[in-house]
């Protein structure tokens, strides 16, 4: 495909994506949708699939229980309500394919990252010192690297981070059009606590490795993740479960590791596709810079 080709398929195609983040309660028109690529529906199927790897229908039912996800931790809403809300007509329905994806039913899911959260989070856990570390030390496997400092494109998202897949899906995209190859190196920076900053004032960047050849425009631009001395943990699972590891990272593991952050914001390493792997198989390097010793 001719790149100039590439480039207008894929601003078509990240229309639709954008189009879809906005209406994720609305049924699936497919026929809006095609109006959005500027395609024939006889046609549009095809594009979006070759573009994207899978379905309006999958990238739909994956960001829907995904929301989800995230409304089962941080809400009390009822489960028939979020079932509802992410398109099933009953709650066994809605379970069955949360579990499918999750690992487990929405009603587990909630009460478990309670648990953990509450057993990470400084607030409420009982005071470990260094002389009697708490039994929570260790739920974690961190590891010492030395991170090179990785030229990328960035694309700001502003808002809550659990809506930075929508960020990233546009990202995405538009690399495709691009031609930047599908298996790059995909990092997230972290600017600000989303427990001390309003989430309409968190600042994050999705990002995309390239060479130093490659030049972007517009609200892409040009960025470099964090390198040098890294704390890292390896953690497997959903990316609505990242707040729990972050917690412990933060309130367990650094104060009792002698360890002092460096002047740099923490990032992630995404080391597997959401649009191809489950969420329970999915692994996040979570990267914190540290100072040299």
């Amino acid at each position: 495909m001719k790149t100039a080709t590439r480039e207008t398929y894929a601003k078509r195609i990240e229309r639709v994506a954008e189009y879809l983040f906005d209406h994720l309660d609305d049924d699936l028109d497919f026929h809006r949708l095609a109006e959005e690529a500027f395609l024939s529906p006889y046609h549009f199927h095809r594009v979006y699939r070759s573009m994207t790897g899978e379905t309006a229908t999958e990238t739909l039912r994956r960001m829907r229980l995904h929301r989800a996800a995230i409304q089962l931790i941080s809400s009390s809403a009822a489960i028939a309500t979020l079932a509802k809300s992410a398109g099933y007509a009953s709650v066994p329905a809605f379970s069955r394919a949360f579990r499918s994806a999750y690992g487990l039913p929405p009603s587990t899911y909630r009460e478990q990252q309670f648990r953990r959260i509450r057993r990470t989070d400084p607030l409420t856990r009982p005071f470990a010192t260094s002389r009697h570390p708490s039994k929570e030390a260790n739920m974690h496997t961190v590891t010492f690297e030395t991170r090179p400092s990785i030229r990328v494109v960035a694309l700001a998202h502003h808002g809550s981070y659990d809506d930075m897949g929508t960020t990233f899906e546009k990202l995405n995209i538009w690399s495709m059009g691009q031609g930047i190859p599908q298996n790059a190196q995909s990092f997230g920076i972290y600017y600000d606590d989303p427990a001390s900053v309003a989430a309409a004032a968190l600042r994050s960047d999705a990002c995309i490795a390239v060479d130093d050849s490659f030049t972007p425009a517009g609200e892409y631009n040009i960025k470099h993740t964090p390198g040098g001395r890294c704390a890292v943990l390896i953690h497997k699972g959903p990316y609505s479960d990242l707040e729990e590891a972050y917690q412990w990272f933060y309130g367990l593991w650094l104060p009792q590791s002698g360890e002092e952050p460096a002047d740099a914001p923490p990032f992630e390493e995404y080391l597997n596709d959401p649009r191809t792997v489950a969420p329970t198989e999915l692994l996040t390097a979570i990267c914190l810079p540290l100072k040299d010793r």
